[in-house]
């Protein structure tokens, strides 16, 4: 196969990522890391190395939308990342040393995991009683609605952070920007609206996998022929999914993605123990 022609098959695979990503919740890296593994037989290290710059873009786009509208914390987002951040740093220096193998079978059973959370009942309550660090750090806030700015109180927040450290450590040794558990953080320990905690997520993440793809590039785990097109290719399914949501409800797609992305899963934890990779 030339070059050519993987590139725009890449690009392909890629675009479909970001858009199966964006309609679902997962993410594109979800998608693009099994394809480029499973499909193509990259290296799993190579693969997370485009990933990561993926979510960098991906992120880097849908945050500024949010950020206009006035979903996303900023204040939470940028507190939360010391933790995210830290952990990624971590997580990478991690990957480096741990067997391709063992790399595999985490990231099917971190899937495996995301899916479930995607399909879970969310929290749309807005607290009106926070914990005292929630006053003492300024992390409470307000969001849009049809109805008018609503107001909401955080709690638990050592437990939100405690959990957006092993967010991070994820992140950075499966390249995927663990949304599912930064929304758990947020959404399940600290109370936070689930609109305003998926939007906070996707701030963050960018951030949390820029710090990760910096120990990628530096142990020569970023090859521009395959992060070229996958970047592309996701930021432009991502952009396209984002529109579609406007006028479909993706309740279903999810359901039908989250059965599928778990077969994918399973795929990686047996060729992981089998050690195919």
């Amino acid at each position: 196969m030339s070059i050519l022609i993987f590139s725009l098959i890449l690009l392909v695979g890629a675009y479909a990522a970001g858009l199966l990503g964006s309609l679902t919740g997962l993410g594109g890296g979800v998608v693009v890391i099994p394809l480029l593994t499973l499909v193509f037989h990259v290296d799993i290290r190579y693969a997370i190395g485009a990933a990561l710059l993926a979510s960098i873009a991906n992120s880097s786009g849908a945050a500024t939308a949010y950020i206009k509208e006035g979903i996303t914390n900023v204040r939470l987002g940028m507190f939360l990342e010391i933790a995210t951040t830290a952990g990624a740093v971590g997580g990478a220096l991690i990957a480096v040393f741990t067997p391709v193998n063992t790399i595999a079978i985490l990231f099917g059973l971190v899937l495996i995991f995301s899916a479930l959370m995607t399909i879970r009942k969310k929290n749309e309550h807005a607290e009106q009683t926070g914990s005292k660090w929630s006053y003492v750090l300024k992390l409470n806030s307000t969001y849009p609605t049809a109805n008018g700015e609503v107001a909401y109180k955080l709690k638990n927040i050592g437990g939100g952070f405690s959990i957006m450290l092993l967010a991070g450590v994820l992140s950075g040794l499966l390249g995927i920007g663990s949304g599912a558990l930064k929304v758990l953080a947020m959404d399940g320990a600290m109370r936070i609206p689930f609109k305003v905690s998926t939007t906070t997520s996707n701030f963050m993440i960018g951030v949390t996998a820029a710090a990760s793809a910096v120990v990628y590039l530096q142990r020569g785990y970023i090859d521009p022929g395959i992060a070229f097109p996958v970047v592309l290719g996701v930021l432009g399914g991502a952009f396209t999914g984002a529109r579609l949501l406007t006028i479909m409800n993706p309740r279903t797609l999810r359901i039908i993605f989250c059965i599928a992305i778990s077969f994918v899963a399973l795929e990686m934890i047996y060729n992981g123990f089998n050690h195919q990779f």
